[in-house]
């Protein structure tokens, strides 16, 4: 994927107002658009027309400019480009998800970052009664407000209380993004997974009238820990064995995410294999299994007396693992 420079696209610097943005789209759309360009370079305007649409509907939109000038300003337009993990964590996006422009008519780089979250129903609206002085009232309820969170894996199998400090983009009174943060302070459920969202009532955004309040969604992320892989409620740990231990087997106390338990490494282990212990991932109904995954380490022959045990082996054994692939 080959990232975009936005700005460049529009011709606008990084600390460019939203009114100098919207100014350089204007002109933009106007110099490219269709009708406007009949000839050979047609197509080559088209494209150009696209990209400042593209470009806008990040641009313009605070809560999407926020996050994406959160990649940094080193990148260069064209460059291969992998978004980093969880670089949106944090953000506080306001309505269903990140966007509600059809991305099917921008780019791969803009359907990553932004049309990734599924989107919620719209803003509803109502009429009230008459009020005393026979008018009718307006009402309206707030917005939902949706944002990422990271959990630690012990976490999510035990739950537990935790704050976090969430970035909602606003505008000053310059016409510039500015970021607010609000601390807030939520009850991890335990067993909580990858992708599942956790509703805070009345916290999103205010109603209008009498109208209640949004509610807050925030969308669980399990931080990837050296040595763990989490699939659903199924968690993956390496194993590390001695050669000995995995030609001979062994019985070993393993400390989990769940506790410490007794495990029987069978003989003739090979790295990669999976000893499954039941019940043992992140807890559900039902729970999720925890596999220990064999990955044998070699001792260091840094004494005299290691290296003798090593070429000792080696006559012994004459083995070659490499047999049948030739050469």
């Amino acid at each position: 994927m080959e990232y975009r420079d936005y700005y460049k696209v529009l011709g606008v610097e990084r600390t460019a107002s939203q009114d100098e943005v919207k100014r350089a789209y204007r002109k933009l759309v106007r110099k490219y658009h269709p009708d406007v360009n009949t000839g050979d370079d047609a197509a080559e305007a088209e494209q150009k027309f696209k990209d400042v649409g593209e470009a806008y509907e990040v641009l313009q939109d605070p809560e999407k400019r926020a996050a994406y000038d959160q990649l940094g300003a080193d990148w260069k337009e064209g460059q291969s480009f992998r978004p980093p993990p969880d670089w949106d964590d944090g953000f506080a996006f306001s309505g269903g998800g990140y966007t509600e422009a059809d991305s099917d008519q921008f780019g791969s780089f803009f359907d990553e970052l932004f049309a990734r979250r599924g989107q919620a129903g719209g803003q509803r609206y109502s009429y009230g009664g008459s009020t005393g002085g026979g008018r009718q009232h307006y009402q309206a309820p707030g917005q939902d407000h949706h944002a990422k969170i990271i959990i630690d894996l012990q976490e999510a199998y035990h739950g537990g209380s935790r704050d976090f400090t969430l970035r909602k983009p606003e505008l000053d009174a310059t016409g510039h993004v500015v970021l607010r943060e609000q601390s807030i302070r939520v009850a991890i459920p335990k067993g909580v997974t990858e992708g599942q969202h956790i509703r805070l009532a009345g916290q999103g955004a205010p109603g209008i009238g009498h109208g209640k309040a949004g509610d807050l969604y925030l969308e669980v992320s399990i931080k990837e820990e050296p040595g763990f892989h989490v699939d659903g409620r199924d968690v993956f740990m390496d194993l590390p064995v001695t050669p000995w231990e995995a030609v001979l087997g062994a019985r070993i106390s393993l400390t989990t995410p769940s506790g410490k338990v007794e495990l029987s490494i069978p003989n003739h282990a090979q790295t990669g294999k999976k000893l499954r212990l039941k019940g043992r991932g992140i807890p559900g109904k039902p729970a999720g299994n925890l596999f220990a995954v064999v990955k044998i380490v070699i001792p260091p022959s840094e004494t005299a007396k290691a290296r003798e045990l090593y070429e000792q082996l080696a006559q012994e054994m004459n083995y070659n693992p490499r047999q049948g692939l030739g050469g």
